[in-house]
């Protein structure tokens, strides 16, 4: 479950609870949620899929 998780915020959101972005949870798998609806929808990427992704954005 993702209440079960620990999440972080993208440090483009300035680092403030009133700053809206996504947030992470690297665990077993890689989840990113919209940081201003924690309980809506939430994407689920496979370690491997998540490290090329961030391969190709960084």
């Amino acid at each position: 479950m993702t209440q079960d998780r620990t999440w972080r915020k993208s440090s483009y959101s300035n680092g403030t609870p009133e700053g809206e972005c996504v947030e992470v949870s690297l665990a077993h798998d890689a989840r990113v949620r919209d940081s201003k609806n924690v309980a809506g929808e939430v994407l689920t990427f496979s370690t491997s899929a998540w490290r090329a992704f961030i391969g190709q954005v960084s």
